[in-house]
């Protein structure tokens, strides 16, 4: 058997329609982004986040675009920038939302909407399953 090329097959994970999956490059982009979530698991961390959130994210060296995603809280942002959910449900955690809440946001949905749908079964499986081939 010929090995895979490991990067070709690492690309085959953003061709999944809605998926951010976590990889390793994704880790090592989000390093920063992610360790300043996990900042907020100190309460005197989140006031101070609270208080001034432009001024706390000045202490982390994150992107321009990662304190943009921070900022407006774009969830999907934060993911493509190597963000990982469950560091990042500090933050919303910290604005007093639910896990639902974000995934819902992250979905186009509401929260009740988003509520709904799992209740009912989740997502359905057809659909989208590749970008490139839209398909």
């Amino acid at each position: 058997m010929t090995p895979r090329n490991i990067h070709e097959y690492l690309a085959e994970f953003d061709d999944i329609p809605g998926t951010r999956v976590y990889t390793a490059r994704r880790a090592r982009q989000g390093y920063h982004l992610n360790q300043f979530a996990m900042s907020l698991m100190k309460a005197e961390n989140r006031e101070r986040f609270k208080k001034d959130e432009n001024a706390y994210l000045e202490e982390w060296p994150l992107t321009d675009d990662q304190k943009e995603a921070v900022l407006a809280r774009d969830y999907n942002r934060m993911l493509d920038l190597g963000g990982n959910i469950y560091f990042l449900a500090k933050l919303f955690s910290t604005d007093g939302k639910s896990f639902q809440f974000a995934a819902g946001s992250m979905t186009g949905m509401t929260q009740e909407e988003y509520a709904a749908m799992m209740i009912g079964g989740g997502r359905s499986p057809e659909g989208n399953r590749s970008i490139k081939e839209g398909r």
